[in-house]
């Protein structure tokens, strides 16, 4: 598939300790993985969840899917063997937890090959006031936001329309952008809850967020339905494009499709818009 329109709607984390959800998600509906070696292992089985990890990637099998590693920070006893054993495992990305600034990204960037790209949760103070300069680095293709530990950091409430973070989600997000780089959203931790789910999904939507991590396979048909372009983004898109290219032939007059002139910048949205609805459709 073409990484430049590999679809992120959604990005499943699964624990890289357990063989059955390592092979449960090899049916999943998700575009991507984040097999996370972190948050979802205990200290006394990190050792034996690596190489759990490393046997399950080399037998593969999870199809157009991301595959994303979270390993340990390299502050702890765990981030370097982490990379040491994984570092050429069947992956698109190490996913580097709790980065406060570039000098995180490159102490990554020495320990491993070039094999895969880094990617960067972006959780904390730090983080956020320095997301330019991270995704500045060459080797960082993508963003993931940490609104858990983010929320912790701030010890901000927890609101529905998540207000007291809305800057520091926009921050990574003109970061990311500036740059070329994928940026996905924070967790919703209700993973019951379809309707909430749904709302949040379509704020990050709106934002301008890829894709939404996922904490359960539940949560994957809604955040794949928020993140996809709708029917009718499609057909808009299809006659902006067809309109712009109309002018283009005879050379008179101003495109306008629904009564709004079609400039070229409208015409570069819409093929992006279509390039995501193709690439969507190579995932099913």
């Amino acid at each position: 598939m073409d990484t430049a329109f590999r679809p992120y709607r959604s990005v499943l984390y699964i624990p890289g300790s357990k063989e059955r959800a390592l092979d449960k998600a090899r049916g999943l509906a998700c575009d991507a993985i984040i097999f996370d070696l972190e948050d979802a292992v205990t200290p006394d089985a990190k050792g034996e969840a690596r190489e759990t990890l490393k046997a399950a990637l080399a037998q593969d099998g999870y199809g157009e899917r991301a595959k994303i590693i979270r390993i340990n920070g390299l502050d702890t006893d765990w981030g370097a063997d982490d990379v040491r054993v994984l570092k050429d495992a069947k992956a698109h990305a190490m996913l580097l937890p709790k980065v406060n600034s570039v000098a995180d990204v490159e102490a990554l960037d020495a320990l491993m090959g070039e094999t895969m790209d880094i990617w960067c949760m972006i959780e904390t103070p730090l983080g956020v006031f320095n997301a330019l300069e991270i995704a500045a680095h060459p080797r960082v293709k993508g963003f993931v936001a940490g609104t858990n530990d983010l929320a912790k950091e701030l010890n901000c409430r927890n609101r529905a329309d998540r207000l007291p973070m809305m800057f520091a989600l926009q921050q990574m997000l003109l970061a990311a952008r500036a740059y070329g780089v994928i940026c996905v959203d924070g967790v919703y931790n209700q993973y019951l809850d379809e309707e909430g789910l749904a709302a949040e999904c379509e704020q990050g939507r709106d934002l301008g967020f890829d894709g939404k991590t996922l904490i359960h396979p539940a949560q994957v048909e809604g955040a794949n339905r928020a993140f996809a372009p709708s029917d009718a983004e499609v057909d808009l898109a299809k006659r902006q494009i067809a309109a712009h290219e109309e002018i283009e032939k005879t050379g008179q007059g101003v495109a306008v499709v629904d009564g709004k002139i079609v400039e070229n910048l409208h015409v570069e949205t819409a093929k992006k818009t279509l390039a995501k609805a193709e690439a969507i459709a190579r995932m099913a």
